[in-house]
C-alpha cells in the first residue's frame, strides 16, 4: 500500500513520533494506522496511544436528570454556527426532556411525541428552517440512587461539547457533592469504563500484547518478563478505570478511595463528547463560511 505525507502527518500528530519513524511504522504495517500506532508504542517511539481522529460533527450533547435516571443525548448540526443558535438550543431541550421521560433507545425518542408531532418530524421541520442537516445521533440512559450530571464549557444550561452522568449510591447530599466532583474527573480524564471488571476485552489484549512486545525487547528473562508485563498491566487498569484513576480532586487517593472516604459507591459513567468517533472532510474555515453564507 502505498503511503501518502497525510497517512504520516496523521500518525505524527496522534503518537508524537517523528516523521521517519511514522513513515517507517507504517510501512511496517501496511498503512494499518492502529498497527502502525502500535508498532511506535512497541519500539517506545510513540508518546501516547491516541488517535487524532478528525472530528467532523458539530452540534451540542444535552444531559438532564429525574431522580435516579439520567439522560445524555447528542444532537448533530453541520456547522458550530448552528450550535450557538437559541432556535438549536431550545429543540435539544425539548428532545431531551422527551428523551428523559420515554428514552430507551434513540429511535424510541425519534418516534416519541413533541408538541403533537414525532421527534423526527420536528427534527426533519428543523433542517427545512434552518438549512442545515440535524440527527439526534445518541442517546444513553443511566440510573442509580443518585445521578448527577456535568457539562464541560456549557453553551447554555445542561448543554455543551461535553456532558457526563455519574450514578451512585449512598447517601443522597453526599453522593450529590462528590458525585459533581467525580463528574468533573471523568470530563477531564476520559476513562474506558468503571473497572478492570468491565472494560473491554479486546482493549485489554491489545494492551498486553503491546507490553509484552516492549517487555520482549529488553531482553531479560521470561520469568522476568512476566512479572513486568503483570506490575505494567496494573499500570494500565489504574490509568483507564474510573475507580483506579487517581482523583484529580485529590491525587493522593483513587476515586474509589475518595468515594468510600464520601460513604458513597459509584455504580456507573456516561461521556459524550460531540462528534466523536465521526470523520469529517477537511473543509477551511473561509468555505464553511461561504457556503453557510450561500445558504
Amino acid at each position: 500500500m502505498a503511503i501518502t505525507a497525510q497517512m504520516v502527518k496523521e500518525l505524527r500528530e496522534s503518537t508524537g513520533a517523528g516523521m521517519m519513524d511514522a513513515k517507517k511504522a507504517l510501512t511496517e504495517t501496511d498503512g494499518d494506522m492502529e498497527a502502525a500506532v502500535d508498532w511506535l508504542r512497541t519500539k517506545g517511539l510513540a508518546k501516547a496511544a491516541k488517535k487524532s481522529g478528525r472530528v467532523a460533527a458539530e452540534g451540542l450533547v444535552s444531559v438532564a436528570v429525574d431522580g435516579g435516571r439520567g439522560v445524555a443525548i447528542e444532537v448533530n448540526s453541520e456547522t458550530d454556527f448552528v450550535a450557538k443558535n437559541a432556535d438549536f438550543q431550545q429543540l435539544v431541550r425539548e428532545i431531551t426532556k422527551v428523551a428523559l421521560e420515554t428514552g430507551e433507545s434513540v429511535e424510541v425518542v425519534k418516534a416519541a411525541d413533541l408538541n403533537g408531532k414525532t421527534v423526527d418530524e420536528v427534527l426533519t421541520e428543523a433542517i427545512a428552517r434552518i438549512g442545515e442537516n440535524m440527527t439526534l445521533r445518541r442517546l444513553h440512559v443511566l440510573e442509580g440512587d443518585t445521578v448527577v450530571s456535568y457539562v464541560h464549557n456549557a453553551a447554555t444550561d445542561g448543554m455543551g461539547k461535553i456532558g457526563v452522568l455519574v450514578a451512585l449510591n449512598g447517601p443522597a447530599e453526599k453522593a450529590q457533592e462528590i458525585g459533581k466532583q467525580i463528574a468533573m474527573h471523568v470530563a477531564a480524564t476520559n476513562p474506558a469504563s468503571l473497572s478492570d471488571k468491565d472494560i473491554d476485552p479486546a482493549l485489554v489484549e491489545r494492551e498486553k500484547h503491546v507490553l509484552s512486545e516492549q517487555a520482549r525487547e529488553s531482553g531479560k528473562p521470561e520469568a522476568v518478563i512476566e512479572k513486568m508485563i503483570e506490575g505494567r498491566m496494573k499500570k494500565f487498569f489504574e490509568e483507564v478505570t474510573l475507580l483506579g484513576q487517581k482523583f484529580v480532586i485529590n491525587p493522593d487517593v483513587t476515586v474509589a478511595e475518595a468515594a468510600k472516604e464520601a460513604g458513597v459507591e459509584v455504580t456507573g459513567f456516561v461521556r459524550v463528547m460531540v462528534g466523536e468517533g465521526v470523520e469529517k472532510k477537511e473543509e477551511d474555515f473561509a468555505a464553511e463560511v461561504a457556503k453557510t453564507l450561500a445558504g
